[in-house]
């Protein structure tokens, strides 16, 4: 086989929640064009359509389902109507994410259960309605990706519940990774850092400089610089990787370069 090959989606169902913008929708889009049919999902309808319209133009099947992925019943629905309208699902990617600025002492209890739901129980749930179609079939093989998050790794102050929650989906990986290998399943994760989604637009400019300031590569980055990665962890060229998190950062869990000199936009100009 032809490495490029090895890349390739085609005759492969993915199944993609969190897909009606940012991330997710990157995700989708990127394994339409490396050939899979895809069954997208998430709360939103209205953007759920206009992604479906991106995967129809490329001449993939699509499907788009609506979900809240906080509740187990609707997840396993979710899974039953992608197998319906496109196929078994080969390709299971976890991108539905919430998330929550807050002071520890302050959060309550629903406001943790809330995203306790949406970043880790639904993760959990949703993977596992995936592998139980996938345990019968002939000659199992399944790709699970997840999003976890830099927060996997530092903390941020206001950012408890979210960061342990990305933390969790890290180990979960790792879990989902030994415990069902022998189904032919491969679990990796993505971490990334600060993208530019609407989860991260409402950031104030102070922020965002510091973020700018201890970045590398001194920028956000954006979805797409996630779908290589994703549309790799989704193919056979990754077929011997499994149970791993890869962080997309712009080299911020790598290290922080030193402030450049006046005048200067690196430090060894």
């Amino acid at each position: 086989m032809n490495v490029l090959d090895s890349f390739r989606l085609e005759g492969r169902v993915a199944l993609v929640t969190g897909a009606s913008h940012g991330i997710g929708e990157a995700i989708a889009v990127a394994f339409a064009q490396a050939g899979a049919d895809v069954a997208i999902a998430a709360r939103n309808t209205g953007d759920l359509a206009r992604v479906a319209e991106r995967i129809a133009a490329t001449g993939r099947r699509v499907a788009a389902i609506q979900t809240d992925v906080s509740r187990v019943d609707d997840v396993e629905r979710m899974v039953s109507l992608a197998a319906e309208r496109v196929g078994e699902p080969d390709i299971m990617a976890n991108v539905a994410g919430t998330t929550l600025r807050k002071a520890m002492l302050a959060v309550t209890v629903d406001e943790w259960q809330r995203i306790v739901d949406v970043n880790l129980r639904s993760v959990y749930f949703a993977s596992q309605a995936f592998v139980r179609r996938l345990v019968d079939r002939e000659g199992g093989w399944g790709k699970i990706v997840n999003i976890a998050s830099m927060t996997s790794y530092r903390g941020f102050d206001g950012s408890s519940v979210y960061g342990i929650t990305k933390a969790a989906v890290v180990n979960l990986t790792q879990m989902q990774a030994v415990e069902w290998v022998g189904y032919g399943v491969r679990a990796n994760a993505i971490a990334p850092g600060w993208i530019e989604t609407p989860m991260t637009a409402g950031m104030a400019p102070t922020r965002r400089a510091w973020v700018e300031a201890h970045v590398p590569q001194e920028h956000y980055g954006v979805p797409e610089d996630l779908a290589g990665l994703a549309v790799y962890l989704a193919s056979p060229a990754s077929d011997y990787c499994t149970g791993q998190t890869f962080p997309v950062d712009g080299g911020f869990t790598a290290g922080s370069p030193w402030p450049a000199p006046e005048g200067q936009t690196s430090h060894y100009k």
